[in-house]
Order: C-alpha cells, then sequence, then structure tokens
C-alpha cells in the first residue's frame, strides 16, 4: 500500500496528455479530461503490478506557504503575457510552452478525480492540511507502506520511507528511488532511538530529529525563501557547529553586517579619494607677467598619481532573506495540521463498472470497451490479497551512500507485457 499526494499528479497530467496538436484532451462539451485519462490508466498500472495505491488531497495550505503560491501566480501570469507576446513574435513551441506554464489545477479538477477514484474503488483522503504530511501520518501509524512523491519535505514531515519516480511515465524509465529515513539520519549521524521517540508521547525531546527538521529548512522547503550560498555540506557543519538553526541565523546574519559595513567603508574610502583627486587637479602655483605688464596667476601642471586599484563592493557570500520566520516553518513541521492515523480506515473495494461507464463514458466520452477493459483488471488485482514488488513495476536501483536501498525479488510473471496504462495519447 502506498500513498500519493495528488496535487503534482493531476498538473502533471493536464501538462502531459494531449492531443496531437498539443491541446488538452475534451470531451464534444469542451470539457478538459487529460487528468481522468491520466489517473484512470496509472492506477490501472499500478494496480496492475500488485501495488494498492491511498491517493491524498491537499486541504487548506498554512498561512506560511502564501509566498509560494503567490511565486506560482506570478509565474503563470509572466507566462500569460509571454504567450501573447510570442503569437506575434515567436514560433509555435514557444507559445505551447507558454501556454503549459498557464496550467492551473481547479477545485472542479480535483473533485472529478476524487469521483474517479471512488468509482475505481480506491481509498482518497482529503487532508487537513498539507497532503504530504497526511501521508507521512498514514506512514507512521503503519496505515500504508510508503509515500510516492517528489516533494522533500516529505521525508520532514518524517515519513519512515519516502518513494520517488514511482508516478514517472513509463517512457522516462527512470528507477524508483526509495530513501529509507532511517537509514539517511544514521547516515547523518542523527540516531534513530532519538528520531522514534521524537513523535512518542515524550513530547519532542529528540534533539537530532529536530537538528534534521532545521537542516531540510536551512535548504530550502516551501514555506520560507531560499538562502544563498548555503550547500548540503555547509548547512550540516553550520549546524553543528553553531548548535541549531538558532545560532546559525545569528552566526550568518552577523557576518552579513560584516560584510555590509566593510562595503561601506569601500565605499566611503572610494569617495574620499574621488575628491582628493578633483582637488590635486584644481590646485595651482606661481604667478607671471604678461604682455601688458600685469600679474596674473598661472596654473602649474599638477603630475598625477598612479591610478589607485579600487576594492571590489561583494555581497556576503551566505544570506538569508530579512524576513525568514523559519521558527514557524519548524513548527509546521512538528506539528502539522493531520488527521491521526488510527482515525483512519482505508478500504479498497470492488470497482463500481457501471457507476465508471456513467461517468467516463456517458459524460467524459471515453471509450466504453476500454473503461470496462480496464475496470475488469482492477476488480481482479484489487481482489488480490498479497501486495506486489516494485520492481514489476519499474527497475529499481539503490542509492549510493546508503541512503536508499532496493525492492528485493526479481521479476514478476508477465512484467513485460505491454501495460494497460501505455495508452497513446489523445485516445481514450
Amino acid at each position: 500500500m502506498h500513498y500519493l499526494p495528488t496535487f503534482r499528479s493531476i498538473y502533471q497530467f493536464l501538462i502531459a496528455v494531449r492531443q496531437q496538436d498539443g491541446q488538452m484532451l475534451m470531451n464534444e462539451s469542451g470539457d478538459v479530461t487529460s487528468h481522468l485519462m491520466g489517473f484512470f490508466y496509472r492506477t490501472i498500472r499500478m494496480v496492475d503490478h500488485g501495488i494498492k495505491p491511498c491517493y491524498i488531497f491537499d486541504g487548506k495550505p498554512p498561512e506560511l506557504k502564501g509566498n509560494v503560491l503567490a511565486k506560482r501566480f506570478a509565474r503563470r501570469e509572466e507566462a500569460k503575457e509571454g504567450e501573447e507576446e510570442a503569437r506575434e513574435t515567436g514560433t509555435a513551441e514557444d507559445i505551447d510552452k507558454l501556454a503549459r506554464r498557464q496550467v492551473r489545477v481547479t477545485k472542479e479538477h480535483n473533485e472529478e478525480c476524487k469521483r474517479l477514484l471512488a468509482l475505481m474503488g480506491i481509498p482518497v483522503v482529503t487532508a487537513p492540511g498539507e497532503a504530504e504530511a497526511q501521508c507521512a501520518e498514514l506512514a507512521r501509524a503503519g496505515k500504508v507502506y510508503a509515500a510516492g512523491s517528489e516533494d522533500m519535505d516529505t521525508l520532514t514531515f518524517h515519513t519512515p520511507i519516502l518513494l520517488r519516480h514511482l508516478t514517472f511515465s513509463e517512457a522516462k524509465k527512470m528507477p524508483i528511488s526509495e530513501i529509507n529515513l532511517d537509514i539517511a539520519l544514521q547516515d547523518l549521524d542523527m540516531t534513530m532511538d532519538q528520531a522514534s521517540s521524537w513523535w512518542s508521547k515524550t513530547k519532542y525531546q529528540a534533539d537530532n530529529c529536530i537538528q534534521f527538521i532545521e537542516l531540510c529548512i536551512l535548504l530550502g522547503c516551501d514555506y520560507l525563501e531560499p538562502c544563498k550560498g548555503i550547500g548540503p555540506k555547509t548547512a550540516l557543519k553550520l549546524l553543528r557547529e553553531h548548535n541549531g538553526l538558532a545560532g546559525v541565523v545569528k552566526f550568518v546574519r552577523g557576518k552579513m553586517a560584516e560584510k555590509e559595513h566593510e562595503n561601506q567603508a569601500i565605499a566611503s574610502s572610494q569617495h574620499d579619494d574621488d575628491d582628493s583627486d578633483r582637488e590635486s587637479e584644481e590646485g595651482g602655483g606661481g604667478m607671471m607677467v604678461n604682455s601688458d605688464g600685469e600679474e596674473v596667476p598661472v596654473s602649474s601642471p599638477v603630475k598625477k598619481s598612479p591610478a589607485k586599484k579600487k576594492k571590489k563592493v561583494t555581497s556576503s557570500g551566505m544570506q538569508i532573506p530579512e524576513h525568514w520566520p523559519w521558527e514557524e516553518a519548524k513548527q509546521l513541521f512538528i506539528t502539522p495540521d493531520v488527521v491521526k492515523g488510527p482515525d483512519l480506515e482505508l478500504e479498497w473495494k470492488a470497482p463500481d463498472v457501471e457507476g465508471l461507464v456513467e461517468f467516463l463514458c456517458r459524460d467524459k466520452g471515453f471509450n466504453e470497451d476500454r473503461v470496462r477493459a480496464g475496470a475488469a483488471k482492477l476488480a481482479k488485482m484489487l481482489a488480490a490479497k498479497q501486495q506486489g514488488r516494485l520492481d514489476g513495476f519499474f527497475t529499481v536501483k539503490p542509492k549510493e551512500g546508503g541512503a536508499s536501498k532496493p525492492a528485493a525479488g526479481g521479476k514478476r510473471k508477465g512484467d513485460e507485457k505491454d501495460k494497460g496504462g501505455a495508452k497513446k495519447k489523445g485516445k481514450k
């Protein structure tokens, strides 16, 4: 059983599942169906390999995520303006690229996907807040095996196992990357005894797991502007040397202030040198008698000293944004808004075949024979008791360094056959 946040998947389907002319898939009424096509066949392909998915939908985003959402909106507006300009001077490829950047996942897209998955018998959970946080809660509670997500914040919410590339298309042939949080923390010298107690009733006494969250925040998360000049090795070194993120922020801001003071001194020195040069050039000397016998002042040539090499005004190597409420971000990772795992029951049911036909074929224009065939395959596989192995879905390779490990075993019978999800774009 694997849980999957849905926002990114819907967005990917709206971007990728297109007709030959580049337009989104639509029915005769003009309703977009790319997201439904993607979810229907990808879910069948996963279930066909013995993987029972559970999909998690985002709820209300935390206020701290407002900056990220605002940037997404700004990028869409920028792409819209760019497309208008490209229609006059650009190529068809430019226009298509900019049009895809304007794609937005709507409430209607979400509701249609929820309806489809319910008809397919696949459990759906709507999180009160972030989907990744709810996913991590389900994994910790033992309701599911792992998270399938490209968002590394899922680890920061303390999911035991993260699977990346799980939802990539077959065409990309990307191996699944399995990240085991226990092993990752061990490699970072953050012991798992402490990590295990982090989410226990002892109330946040795992200092090293707190440090892991702070490390993730320092390296970049959805809630804060990124820091500049701080990579993974530097971040870990700083956290250890300064006993946590509070000390790191104080240290970096101090360095930034020193650099600013140094730059001001350089700028002031250069200004004084310029004034001195001007005064020297204006200086004169002596008097002389002109042809009328009158004394007049005369300027004597001033020998210029060699030009001084000006020091360059530079920015600090490490920079933290002026407004950077990392304490708030940390609290969101520690106490996310989730439904507790024991309070949720996940149930995989037989698909409602007639309901699928009514929704996908009558309402959305899908091919009825293909929908019925897919539903039959789904019913057969969901009835199976045993979870399939991931290496039947994609080639699974271990990551170097010990933070990831491959799923066990060889290929399942029938893995080389063409799967139901491998449909040509533009056909239903």
